[in-house]
């Protein structure tokens, strides 16, 4: 069974039935080129029909008709369809994860208290940046993962932008307590372990702080970078008046306990992969960093286009419609030929002849 269906799929390429058996029915789109709907009577004489080409091709033309509007209601019938196709094709673009910070520091504003008016909260920034920057960006495959007191799983490499709109959406939902960025990062990392595709590959983490990362995630860290090469951005959502990754502070006080983002971004530097960082502090700011970072990942890129099913009964069914439209109309413009008046008068027999108009 299986055989026959792919040996049926071969011979029909790109197009398909859903009920093959149907298509036996095409034989009666024979019968109105062997018959015809319109009336024929027979004449004493052909000399008496003078020479007229249209009248041939107009009797010609409506038993095609007749047969195409056969075939194409056996076919709706049958449910011709165009399967789907996967069409390789080249553009511009990357793989990419999308890391996002679920804390609940993201709900306050860039101010670091409680959002009013028409104040947004860090993580609503985030979201709708975000979502024009996938919008901005056809051919990328997305993924998205999300951390806060543990790494979660939220989507994988996908090209469905559907989906990753839906995951975005969500990010500006209340957040938890801690950050646990270390374990963030190597789930993102792991993402990339069964692309083998050759396409540029980017982390983008999007977080407003950092915690310790321990020492053996730290490790961990360190041999996924060295195995799964990618280009890191971390997009620094800063509070107001809080330390910036930057900023390096008097002697004895540069700790990991007391500047955890500084630390997180001289650990970033020390993966030997491409880094960037980013510093926000309002939503101005992100909209920049984000554009920069769209402009830094524009390579070529192969991908696939699915191009999903069309249907063409319904496109079948017009057109039988507009075929018997076409045969009624000239049914109904169907005419007696009678003899001329002379004739009649004479005491000739009167011959009913009809033909199509």
């Amino acid at each position: 069974m299986n055989a026959a269906l792919a040996a049926w799929e071969a011979l029909t390429g790109d197009w398909g039935v859903d009920r093959p058996l149907v298509l036996w029915l095409l034989l009666l789109a024979l019968l109105p080129l062997a018959a015809s709907a319109f009336r024929r009577r027979g004449i004493p004489s052909t000399r008496l029909i003078p020479p007229d080409t249209l009248s041939r091709v107009v009797a010609v033309g409506l038993r095609l008709t007749g047969a195409v509007a056969m075939a194409a209601l056996v076919l709706g019938i049958a449910g011709v369809h165009r399967r789907e196709q996967s069409v390789e094709r080249e553009g511009t673009g990357a793989h990419l994860v999308l890391l996002l910070d679920r804390s609940s520091s993201m709900d306050n504003s860039f101010a670091d208290r409680a959002p009013t008016g028409d104040q947004e909260s860090k993580s609503s920034a985030a979201k709708r940046l975000l979502a024009e920057f996938v919008a901005r960006r056809p051919h990328d495959r997305i993924a998205v993962a999300a951390f806060s007191t543990s790494p979660m799983p939220v989507l994988p490499l996908t090209d469905h932008h559907g989906v990753v709109d839906a995951a975005i959406d969500a990010i500006d939902r209340p957040g938890l307590a801690f950050t646990d960025v270390g374990r963030g990062l190597a789930l993102a990392f792991s993402y990339f372990a069964d692309d083998t595709a050759e396409a540029s590959r980017a982390v983008l983490l999007v977080s407003d702080g950092a915690a310790l990362i321990d020492r053996r995630v730290q490790d961990a860290l360190r041999d996924a970078a060295a195995r799964t090469p990618v280009h890191l951005y971390w997009l620094f959502l800063r509070s107001r008046g809080s330390k910036g990754i930057y900023d390096v502070p008097p002697s004895g006080e540069d700790t990991a306990q007391s500047n955890p983002e500084r630390h997180l971004h001289l650990f970033l530097q020390s993966l030997g992969v491409p880094y960037r960082a980013f510093e926000a502090t309002s939503p101005q700011a992100v909209a920049e960093a984000i554009t920069e970072i769209d402009r830094q990942e524009t390579r070529p890129i192969r991908y696939v286009e699915r191009i999903p099913r069309r249907d063409l009964a319904h496109p079948t069914f017009v057109l039988a419609g507009l075929a018997v439209a076409l045969l009624l109309a000239a049914k109904l413009a169907e005419r007696q030929l009678r003899p001329a008046a002379g004739h009649a008068a004479g005491g000739a027999p009167a011959i009913h002849m009809r033909r199509a108009a």
